[in-house]
C-alpha cells in the first residue's frame, strides 16, 4: 500500500533540522538558530519564536510546540489555495515557467499524470524549443503517461507551437493543455519577450488564457529561490508557485518564506523523483510535518 499523503511529506522533509526536539527543555536560541537553518527567513524566526516565548510562559513544552504549529499554519494558510480547473474552460490552460534546473519538465510530467488521475484528459505542449533536449524529454514523459504531446522541432518560434496545441486541444475536446516553456532566467530578454508572445497568442484563441500560470521553483536553494522568484514575478504574471526537489533539501522552511514574501497560493509540492511524487499544498499538513508531528487531527 503507497503511503499516506501526509506521512510521505514528512519523510521526504527528515533533511530538514527539527525545530523543535520533544525530549528536550525549550530554548529560544536553538530554536532561532533551527529556524534559520530550515530557511524561514529572520522575520518569520523571530515572529516564531516570539510566540514560542509567549507560549512557555504560559504552559511548558507542550504549550510551545502548539503555538509553533498554529503560527506556522497561520502564516500558510493564505497561500493553501488548491489548483481549481474551470469546466467552462475548452481547454483549461496552464502555462508553466521556472528557472533552468528547477524541475519544470518532470514537474509537468507529474501534473499531467495526477490530472488523468482525477478523470481529465490532458495534452502537452513542448513550447521549450530554446533547449536542443527539451522537446525530446517531454515528448518521452508523454510516451510514458499516454499523454499526446504537440512538437515542432528545436528551434521553432514556441508561439506557433503553442497555437498548434491550443488548436489540436480544443478539436480533441481535451480538458488541460499545458504548456511547456524555456527555461529562463528573469534577465534573459529575449525569452521574456518569448513567453510574453506564448501568452498573447492563447489570449487571442481564449482572452482568458492561460487560466493558470504556474511557476516552478527548487526548494534546495533556499533563499535563493526566493530572490530568483521576486525578480522573476516582476516580469511574468504567476498566479501559483510549485515547489519542488523537497526531498533533497535541508531547507524545507523556505517554503513559509517564498510563500509569505510572494503572497502567491503554493499548488503543489515535489516531494521526489516518482511520478506520484506532486501532493497539493495543505498548510495544516506542511506546518505538523515541518515540526515532525503528527496530523492535528491525531494530535
Amino acid at each position: 500500500m503507497p503511503p499516506r499523503p501526509f506521512g510521505r511529506l514528512r519523510a521526504k522533509l527528515g533533511r530538514t533540522p527539527r525545530l523543535i526536539e520533544p525530549d528536550k527543555v525549550f530554548d529560544a536560541e536553538t530554536l532561532e538558530t533551527n529556524l534559520l537553518l530550515a530557511d524561514v527567513g529572520a522575520a518569520i524566526a523571530a515572529e516564531l519564536v516570539a510566540a514560542a516565548e509567549k507560549a512557555a510562559g504560559r504552559g511548558g513544552d507542550a504549550a510551545v510546540t502548539a503555538a509553533l504549529r498554529d503560527n506556522l499554519e497561520n502564516i500558510l494558510a493564505p497561500f493553501s489555495q488548491p489548483l481549481l480547473l474551470d469546466d467552462a474552460a475548452q481547454p483549461f490552460v496552464i502555462l508553466v515557467t521556472g528557472i533552468n534546473g528547477s524541475g519544470k519538465t518532470t514537474t509537468i510530467a507529474k501534473l499531467a499524470h495526477r490530472l488523468r488521475a482525477e478523470g481529465n484528459s490532458v495534452m502537452l505542449a513542448a513550447c521549450d524549443t530554446f533547449r536542443a533536449a527539451a522537446v525530446e524529454q517531454l515528448q518521452v514523459w508523454g510516451e510514458r503517461g499516454n499523454v499526446p504531446v504537440i512538437a515542432q522541432r528545436s528551434g521553432s518560434d514556441p508561439a506557433a507551437v503553442a497555437f498548434d496545441a491550443w488548436q489540436a486541444a480544443r478539436a480533441r475536446n481535451v480538458d488541460v493543455l499545458i504548456v511547456d516553456t524555456a527555461g529562463r532566467l528573469h534577465t534573459q530578454g529575449h525569452l521574456m519577450d518569448e513567453l510574453a508572445k506564448i501568452r498573447r497568442v492563447l489570449g487571442r484563441k481564449d482572452a482568458a488564457a492561460p487560466h493558470e500560470t504556474l511557476l516552478v521553483l527548487d526548494g534546495t536553494t533556499g533563499r535563493n529561490a526566493l530572490a530568483q522568484a521576486r525578480q522573476f514575478t516582476a516580469s511574468v504574471r504567476v498566479s501559483g508557485l510549485i515547489i519542488t526537489k523537497l526531498d533533497g533539501s535541508a531547507k524545507g522552511g523556505a517554503v513559509v518564506a517564498i510563500a509569505r514574501e510572494l503572497a502567491l497560493p503554493v499548488r503543489y509540492l515535489g516531494l521526489g523523483e516518482g511520478i506520484e511524487d506532486l501532493t497539493p499544498f495543505d498548510a495544516q499538513s506542511f506546518a505538523s510535518a515541518l515540526l515532525g508531528l503528527g496530523e492535528r487531527d491525531a494530535a
